[in-house]
C-alpha cells in the first residue's frame, strides 16, 4: 500500500488538464486556509475553491470501495477515520468561506471539470475576482 501513489496521480492530471484547457489556473497540492492542516489537490485561490480527488478505495467510495479481508479491522477503522477527516475538512472550509468539492477517482475527469468550471465562474463573480 505504501508504494500508492498520493499525488499526482493520473485522475488528478487529466482534471487538472481539463480544467486547464477550459481556461481556468489554478495552484496544485496547497493548503487553501493556511492555518488549517489539510491540502488540497487543485486550489482556487481568489473563487475560493478547493477540490479533493479521493480515491475509491482510500476513501470508502459508496460504489467502489471493497473491505479487505486481512487485517480488516485495521483497515476499515482507517478508511472510517478517513471519511470522518473529509467530512471535517469539509465543514472547516465551508465555515471560512471555501467552497470544497470532492471528485472520486472513478469519475470522468471531463464531466468532473464542468461542474468545477461552473462552480469556479459563479464564485469569481461572487467575489469580483
Amino acid at each position: 500500500m505504501s508504494r500508492q501513489r498520493s499525488r499526482n496521480t493520473q485522475v488528478e492530471v487529466l482534471l487538472r488538464k481539463e480544467l486547464h484547457r477550459a481556461g481556468l489556473r489554478f495552484r496544485v497540492h496547497r493548503r487553501p486556509v493556511s492555518d488549517l492542516r489539510r491540502e488540497a489537490d487543485v486550489v482556487f485561490g481568489p473563487a475560493r475553491v478547493a477540490v479533493f480527488v479521493d480515491g475509491c478505495y482510500w476513501h470508502g467510495c459508496p460504489e467502489h470501495a471493497t473491505w479487505p479481508k486481512t487485517n480488516a479491522d485495521f483497515w476499515r477503522e482507517k478508511i472510517n477515520r478517513n471519511r470522518e477527516r473529509d467530512r471535517d475538512t469539509d465543514q472547516k472550509l465551508t465555515d471560512v468561506g471555501w467552497m470544497p468539492i470532492r471528485v472520486w477517482e472513478h469519475e470522468d475527469p471531463t464531466e468532473a471539470a464542468k461542474s468545477i468550471v461552473a462552480v469556479v465562474r459563479e464564485r469569481r463573480h461572487l467575489f469580483g475576482t
